[in-house]
C-alpha cells in the first residue's frame, strides 16, 4: 500500500469511529425493542468495532472502508437462553464490575480471550430491554486499537467467533426483515443474512440502529419477509 493510499484508509477509519461516537450521543430508539415485564436483570455487550484484519469486504464499501469489521459470536445451541444464534460478546453484570464497560469487557475476555486493554470504550448506550430472557442490556460501543486474537473459550457456551465487515452488513442484498411467530402474533425485525448466517433478534436491532444513527444504511426491500427457525 502506497504511503497516499495508506493515509487515506486512516483516515476513513479515523472518520468510521467519530461516525460511531455521533450515533452513541444519537442513541438508538427503544421504542423498537419489546418492553421487560417484571423484574430485570442487569446485562452488558460489546460491541465492538475496528480492523480486525487485512480481509476486505467482498460487498462494494459504499458507506464505510472496506475493512471496518464488527466482532460476533455464535451461542451453543444447548444454552437455554437465544441457543444457536449470533450475539454481541456479553452476560449479566456481577457484583465485582465497576460499570456496564466493565462487565462488557470481562464477558467478551471470558467468552472470545480478547485483550482488553486494546480496546477503546467509545460509549455506553442507554439500558435496552431484552424481553426473551428478562434482561435490560447496556450496549457498550468499543473501538479496537490494538486487535488481539480471539477464539471461543468455553463452548459449552459458544461455539464460534468472527468478525463480519461492515460492509457486508451494509450490503442491501444482505438484509431482509425477520419474522418470527409467538403466541399468535408475528414479530418483524431487521435481519441480516452473511453467507447463511442469520443475524437478528436483538443484536440485528442494534446494529441496524446504530447503521442507521451513523448514517451508514443503504436503502434495503424492507418487504422481503423471511420466518426465522428457532434452535430446538
Amino acid at each position: 500500500m502506497t504511503s497516499s493510499a495508506q493515509t487515506s484508509a486512516a483516515s476513513a477509519r479515523s472518520d468510521a469511529r467519530a461516525d460511531l461516537i455521533a450515533a452513541a450521543r444519537g442513541g438508538i430508539p427503544i421504542d423498537r425493542f419489546p418492553r421487560v415485564e417484571g423484574g430485570a436483570h442487569a446485562a452488558s455487550v460489546l460491541v465492538l468495532f475496528g480492523r480486525l484484519d487485512s480481509i476486505d469486504a467482498e460487498a462494494d464499501a459504499v458507506s464505510v472502508p472496506a475493512d471496518l469489521d464488527v466482532l460476533l459470536q455464535r451461542r451453543a445451541a444447548t444454552l437455554s437462553s437465544h441457543p444457536g444464534q449470533v450475539s454481541f460478546p456479553g452476560g449479566r453484570r456481577e457484583h465485582a464490575d465497576r460499570d456496564a464497560a466493565a462487565t462488557a469487557l470481562r464477558e467478551a475476555q471470558e467468552e472470545t480471550g480478547l485483550d482488553p486493554a486494546g480496546v477503546e470504550i467509545l460509549a455506553t448506550l442507554p439500558e435496552i430491554p431484552l424481553a426473551a430472557s428478562g434482561h435490560l442490556v447496556t450496549p457498550v460501543l468499543g473501538w479496537w486499537r490494538s486487535p488481539s486474537r480471539v477464539v471461543a473459550v468455553d463452548h459449552a457456551e459458544t461455539v464460534d467467533v468472527f468478525r463480519v465487515p461492515v460492509a457486508t452488513l451494509l450490503d442491501p442484498a444482505t438484509r431482509f426483515t425477520s419474522t418470527l411467530r409467538r403466541g399468535g402474533m408475528t414479530f418483524r425485525g431487521p435481519a441480516f443474512d452473511v453467507d447463511g448466517t442469520i443475524v437478528w433478534g436483538f443484536t440485528a436491532m442494534v446494529l441496524d440502529g446504530l447503521f442507521d444513527a451513523a448514517g451508514w444504511t443503504r436503502k434495503w426491500d424492507r418487504d422481503d419477509e423471511r420466518p426465522i427457525a428457532l434452535e430446538v
